[in-house]
């Protein structure tokens, strides 16, 4: 797989017109049959009660405001929280989830309100709300030492979840492909992109999002990259995630993910933290991105791989999810 020069590649112009036409998404994979099926139905049964949690709970959680969450909440054990990316859904997390599940842990994944199957909410589809609905979920399931593992623009509801309402909850963070510490270019942030790709996302997005949502996993798995095989059932199950959230908040999210400045979340997270990227991330340029959270991030460790996807949780799994494990036993 072809990568990028290890130097100013987040600025140049071919990585400018894929972002401007293609879109910034957090990770998907092929979802089993049981998931697809209880994704079509829009909801699940009661988790079963075990040892670590206090009552069998529903998959469905309401907060304070009468937003329902839907999420998933699996074995026992130390918890491990996934926090997906835009445009997507817990499913995203299926590799992941059935990993660590099958490692001792109890996974716990949601669908961020406007996303999957949750609210799709016209109102608070921006960084603060998205943190604080974890924070409420979290308490609802006395969450105490979880590891919290982020996505792309879910790694950003990490940082800030983590920084502001963790304390005393926390282990471990993790951060993958993640947008932090902020994508937009600013006097503060030079080598960021400019705003007028986030308005061409928004653009697409209004114009016809179902079939920028075809166009979007193209790159984002580098399937464009020469010998790079299209996993077809890979790129048809990012379209599902996608299509089944709500286009208003989808189109809100692009301000949060893009807009949103973490920098002094970054530096207030005092739990042993792993930072990854890929260094041909179409999505998020890992020079902007990973490379500098690491250095705001204190005690942060930092893994760069070569020649990885933005997507590489789901195509690369095998090798992150080693690697995650490795961490979160240290």
């Amino acid at each position: 797989m072809k990568h990028p020069d290890d130097t100013t590649t987040s600025h140049d112009a071919p990585r400018r017109k894929f972002v401007a036409t293609a879109g910034l998404a957090a990770g998907a994979m092929v979802a089993g049959s049981a998931l697809a099926a209880e994704g079509a139905k829009g909801s699940a049964a009661p988790a079963k009660a075990g040892a670590g949690k206090k009552n069998a709970e529903s998959a469905i959680f309401t907060t304070k405001e009468g937003v329902q969450i839907y999420y998933k909440d699996w074995g026992t054990g130390q918890p491990i929280v996934f926090h997906h990316g835009w445009p997507l859904s817990s499913d995203d997390w299926d590799a992941q989830m059935w990993f660590f599940l099958s490692q001792g842990y109890r996974v716990i994944a949601h669908d961020r309100r406007g996303h999957g199957r949750s609210t799709q909410t016209s109102t608070g589809n921006d960084m603060d709300t998205y943190a604080s609905d974890v924070a409420e979920l979290v308490r609802h399931l006395d969450l105490k030492n979880a590891i919290h593992i982020g996505h792309s623009t879910g790694g950003g509801e990490v940082a800030r979840y983590v920084a502001q309402h963790g304390e005393g909850r926390v282990a471990k963070a993790i951060l993958v492909s993640a947008v932090p510490p902020i994508m937009v270019k600013t006097p503060a942030n030079p080598g960021g992109l400019d705003i007028s790709v986030f308005d061409g996302l928004r653009k697409s997005l209004a114009a016809n999002r179902a079939q920028f949502y075809r166009e979007v996993p193209i790159p984002f798995y580098g399937f464009n990259r020469p010998g790079v095989k299209t996993l077809d059932g890979t790129v048809d199950n990012w379209w599902r995630q996608g299509m089944n959230g709500g286009i208003q908040a989808h189109y809100d999210c692009i301000k949060a993910f893009s807009e949103t400045d973490f920098t002094e979340d970054l530096k207030k997270i005092k739990v042993p933290t792993l930072v990854l990227h890929g260094d041909d991330d179409q999505i998020v340029p890992y020079q902007d991105a990973g490379v500098l959270s690491a250095k705001l991030i204190p005690g942060a460790k930092l893994k760069i791989y070569k020649g990885y996807p933005h997507g590489m949780l789901t195509v690369h799994a095998d090798e992150l999810n080693k690697d995650i494990l490795e961490f979160i036993k240290s």
